[in-house]
């Protein structure tokens, strides 16, 4: 696992509290990062495949949720 992949969160942001959006995005970003990169050692773990995909559909909903509500934090970056 490569440490310098996953996202870090800003000092400011750090402040929030965890239940934020934004928090909970680069924490699910963070996840399925480490998932994906199980799962390219492991391609038949079937149950750790279920788990990436409902934090995907999770992430997902989140960010469609940042873009009509918080549109000026709504910044994706890759």
């Amino acid at each position: 696992m490569i440490k310098n992949t996953f996202i870090s969160f800003q000092e400011k942001k750090k402040k929030k509290a965890k239940g934020s959006v934004e928090f909970q995005v680069v924490s699910f970003t963070n996840k399925i990062r480490r998932l994906t990169s199980h799962l390219e050692l492991h391609r038949k773990d079937y149950l750790s495949q279920r788990g990436l995909r409902k934090i995907l559909g999770k992430r997902q909903r989140l960010l469609a949720y940042l873009s009509k509500k918080k549109k000026k934090e709504y910044v994706i970056k890759n």
